[in-house]
């Protein structure tokens, strides 16, 4: 294993001295081209904020409003009935939102309730097999001026659904449920 150590501390130099020589070979002016390239992800940052801004006051107004755990409450029969827990319910709301929301609720779900258990592990395994389909579509799309982004929202909740189904379908057959 000290070799894939060795890999892994190496790889991202030869990677950028690749590119230099490969550039240089070409006769690529490299330096410029790396500074043209910052100039561009600067603009793309800046022209973003409002998109990110926007999505941060809408989870923080979901979650601050209790809008969040009363739709929690009013499913919770529903959610024990199918096998669920409840407590891992929001985190399959917020995941399609926020990366950062979803992982503050997987911290502490994990906190709660142990890495082991069974919602510890439903809940590492949703927040690596879904994406933040809603800020991605928001993020991006936004940055390149996509205004219609109606089909790409289907296939990207689609995805987070199966995700999250198949989430709770894998942990209960190779764990049991807790």
């Amino acid at each position: 294993m000290e070799w894939i150590s060795l890999i892994s501390m190496w790889l991202i130099p030869i990677f950028i001295a690749f590119i230099l020589l490969y550039g240089t070979l070409k006769k690529v002016p490299a330096y410029e081209k790396f500074v043209e390239g910052g100039k561009e992800g600067i603009h793309i940052a800046v022209s973003i904020i409002p998109y990110l801004i926007g999505m941060m006051v809408a989870i923080g107004i979901f979650r601050a409003s209790g809008a969040l755990d009363s739709l929690v409450g009013m499913l919770k029969p529903l959610l024990v009935w199918i096998g669920l827990p409840p407590e891992v319910f929001p985190l399959a709301i917020i995941r399609p939102i926020s990366g950062n929301a979803a992982l503050g609720m997987v911290s502490d779900l994990l906190a709660v309730h142990g890495p082991d258990s069974y919602i510890g592990r439903l809940a590492s395994v949703i927040q690596g097999s879904t994406d933040t389909t809603f800020y991605v579509l928001t993020v991006y799309f936004g940055a390149v001026g996509i205004k219609k982004m109606g089909d790409a929202l289907k296939v990207g909740l689609l995805a987070d659904i199966a995700g999250f189904i198949a989430a709770v379908l894998i942990v209960t057959w190779m764990f049991g449920q807790g």
